[in-house]
C-alpha cells in the first residue's frame, strides 16, 4: 500500500469521525446534556485539527 492511498484512507477516517461526533453533539444538544455537549464539540476540534495538521504536513512532504 503506497503512502497516498494510506493518506487517504486516513483521510476518510478522521472525516468520519469528525462527523460521528458532530451528530453525537447534535444529539447533546438536543436531549440537553450540556457537559457531554461540550465534550463532543471539543473532540470534534481535535479531530478537525489533526487533519488540518496531517494535510499541511502531507502537503509540504509532496505526497499531495
Amino acid at each position: 500500500m503506497k503512502i497516498v492511498d494510506t493518506l487517504q484512507l486516513l483521510t476518510i477516517i478522521l472525516l468520519l469521525a469528525i462527523l460521528m461526533a458532530l451528530g453525537q453533539a447534535l444529539l447533546r444538544l438536543i436531549r440537553g446534556s450540556s457537559q457531554q455537549l461540550w465534550t463532543m464539540l471539543a473532540w470534534r476540534v481535535g479531530l478537525s485539527i489533526t487533519l488540518f495538521i496531517l494535510l499541511v504536513m502531507a502537503k509540504t512532504q509532496g505526497w499531495i
